[in-house]
């Protein structure tokens, strides 16, 4: 019996999207001991996964703070992992391994780099979806797939019972309507509008936001219910709980809607030039992208004609 060490810091819709390579690597080692290490934020929400024994943090601290990664080293060596296989395939983790494997490649340390295909830089591998990433390199480390392709996120649901009972939810469409202050482009800005001709269309359908903690003052300005707990935000597992009983989803470009793609709900995620919804691996059975070149001249009237209620 081995310990395994799965790494993956983040963000939110990447590990969503993670949860079948996961699942994969338990699968090709049920006789070992699976960890995973992780950004603080994250650590909650992963101890949910029955797969993984143990959660690893990593503060994720300026490689030059000497004291803390040599703590965080010895604490990665004293496991004596003989297999490491990074999700997350950062500079930040090939760091990591400079320091602790060297001169090892894919029996050891399987990462994008270690298993890259012959002949293609990591530039030209990058542009690829993220799940054919995952699958390409979980292959090429001896791994059978099953699951890296079609990833399920249910092992990150909490019971929501409480929450359905204190804002009386039976049937309700969930927005995202926010994004990160520094990602701007992802943002959607009609969910206004969206949101009067649901109102018009459907009234005995709620429609219901789940805001962050930075977004809780902008959800007030929509006409919408929030739903929070004791005035805060929700957590993760709460907020995976809320989007699987969703009727339908709208998101922009965000962490939840990789979490709706990848909990096979109804739902649509909006687009601009940032990216495409091929190359991160959204669209699935039940969840499906709208692509434009520019969110502006997307209007409610398209987006409304897409919800499937």
């Amino acid at each position: 019996m081995s310990n395994i060490l799965i790494i993956k810091h983040g963000s939110l819709g990447d590990i969503a999207q993670a949860s079948g390579a996961i699942q994969d690597i338990y699968d090709n080692h049920k006789d070992d001991f699976i960890y995973l290490l992780t950004s603080h934020v994250y650590s909650d929400l992963f101890k949910k996964n029955p797969n993984i024994k143990e959660v690893i943090v990593d503060k994720r601290l300026s490689r030059f703070n000497l004291i803390y990664l040599f703590s965080l080293m010895k604490k990665i060596k004293q496991h004596k992992f003989t297999k490491v296989y990074d999700l997350q395939n950062s500079s930040r983790t090939s760091f990591y391994k400079r320091i602790l494997f060297p001169n090892l490649g894919s029996y050891k340390w399987s990462s994008s780099e270690t298993t890259l295909p012959a002949n293609e830089t990591k530039k030209e591998f990058d542009k690829k979806p993220v799940l054919e990433r995952f699958d390409h390199q979980l292959k090429i480390s001896g791994l059978k797939t099953f699951h890296t392709l079609k990833p399920d996120f249910s092992w990150g649901c909490s019971n929501i019972d409480k929450i359905i009972s204190k804002y009386n939810l039976s049937d309700y469409i969930l927005l995202f309507p926010f994004c990160s202050e520094h990602l701007q482009q992802k943002k959607w800005p009609y969910y206004d509008q969206l949101i009067k001709l649901i109102k018009q269309n459907h009234p005995n359908l709620k429609i219901v936001i789940a805001p962050g903690p930075d977004e809780i003052e902008k959800a007030k300005k929509l006409d919408a219910v929030s739903i929070l707990k004791e005035d805060k935000a929700i957590s993760i597992s709460e907020l995976a709980g809320l989007i699987k009983k969703s009727k339908f989803v709208v998101a922009n470009d965000t962490g939840p809607a990789h979490i709706a793609a990848h909990l096979n709900v109804k739902g649509l995620s909006l687009f601009g030039s940032h990216t495409t919804a091929h190359k991160v691996s959204i669209e699935r059975e039940n969840f499906k992208a709208i692509q434009v070149s520019d969110l502006k001249n997307l209007s409610a009237e398209k987006v409304f004609e897409r919800l499937v209620l």
